[in-house]
């Protein structure tokens, strides 16, 4: 297990690693940065997955399938949140249908954990699920992430999706999204980008997303104004956190 400081989770599960630069919201990906940055301290399941571009390290689009972290998750008897493929995006095009189905295996045999799925290619996660051999599992959690009004369209795959709980990221926000439509949406994570090169977040476009959950009825949950030092920042807003949490559905 990798114990994680992501406030909305409590560990991470890599059974996948590697991506591809897709949109904006990937440009300055901290995932990029860590598989580097593992690669260079020879954990051979990050080697060749990125290179330099410039000072930075970017994804080479090459994925590897970890067949020794599958069955991870049965062995943690404490339940936990768990994000699956923080290093990667379990429905990216080349994580073949079968591999998915044994990802879904494990899930379904751990219920104690509860499973946060995030992808930026709803498209294909409504593709795979929508088929008879993906049970709709009551302690998984399946989202997408949105960084500004060009990718909003994403939200309209996620809510095609057989799901328990949809959830979207709002993280690196990176622009106004009040045109984006949450029905349908349980629960809204929002956060700043941080790192070096990180790119500014508005009062306004966090406020305009606060507002859309409280007039749909999805939980808010405020990451981080983030920016190149992220703990001086801090996760307030108006002077309070926000850490609120979905509440389970029916599946639909």
């Amino acid at each position: 297990m990798a114990e994680t400081s992501i406030e909305w989770t409590d560990a991470t599960w890599n059974p996948v690693a590697g991506c591809t630069v897709l949109t904006a919201g990937c440009t300055n990906c901290y995932a990029m940065r860590m598989a580097a940055r593992l690669a260079a301290m020879g954990q051979e399941k990050y080697r060749g997955l990125t290179r330099r571009s410039g000072k930075r390290a970017v994804w080479t689009g090459k994925i590897r399938l970890d067949e020794n972290s599958l069955s991870m998750p049965t062995s943690w008897k404490k339940p936990r949140r768990v994000f699956v493929n923080s290093m990667s995006d379990l429905f990216h095009p080349s994580v073949p249908v079968q591999f998915i189905k044994r990802v879904w295996s494990v899930m379904a045999n751990t219920p104690r954990h509860t499973y946060q799925i995030l992808t930026k290619r709803p498209e294909r996660m409504v593709e795979v699920l929508s088929h008879e051999e993906f049970a709709v599992l009551p302690h998984v959690w399946l989202g997408t992430s949105v960084e500004d009004d060009r990718v909003v369209r994403r939200l309209d795959d996620l809510r095609e999706v057989p799901a328990a709980i949809r959830f979207v990221s709002f993280e690196p926000l990176l622009g106004s999204v009040a045109s984006a439509n949450l029905r349908g949406i349980n629960w809204v994570i929002v956060g700043g980008e941080s790192g070096p090169r990180a790119r500014n977040i508005e009062l306004e476009w966090v406020e305009e997303i606060e507002a859309m959950c409280r007039s749909n009825g999805a939980a808010f949950f405020f990451k981080q104004w983030g920016g190149k030092n992220k703990k001086a920042t801090g996760r307030k807003l108006r002077g309070q956190t926000f850490d609120e949490m979905p509440q389970a559905q029916n599946s639909c």
